[in-house]
């Protein structure tokens, strides 16, 4: 996995976001505190005080670039770029 501190930048910069694997996403919101529950081949993450549930799906190794849109928009809105447990 690539590092938190530089995936976390990748993905807040909206340059990349076709080009992010999925298992890093993944890890990236576990990271975050987020709890992920899996239901076939979706993958639904939820943190207590986000309202937001983040829904992902793999296409093939790599995350879907508009569930990483969403990923960044949830971080950003709820201020979890800063790391860590929010």
């Amino acid at each position: 996995m690539a590092t938190y501190k530089k995936l976390l930048e990748r993905l807040l910069s909206g340059r990349s976001d076709a080009n992010i694997r999925f298992d890093d996403l993944r890890n990236l919101l576990v990271l975050l505190g987020f709890e992920e529950r899996s239901r076939g081949s979706h993958h639904i993450f939820v943190k207590s005080g986000i309202e937001d549930m983040i829904n992902l799906q793999k296409e093939g190794h790599m995350a879907k670039p508009y569930q990483v849109r969403q990923v960044r928009a949830v971080i950003t809105q709820y201020g979890l770029e800063q790391g860590g447990n929010n």
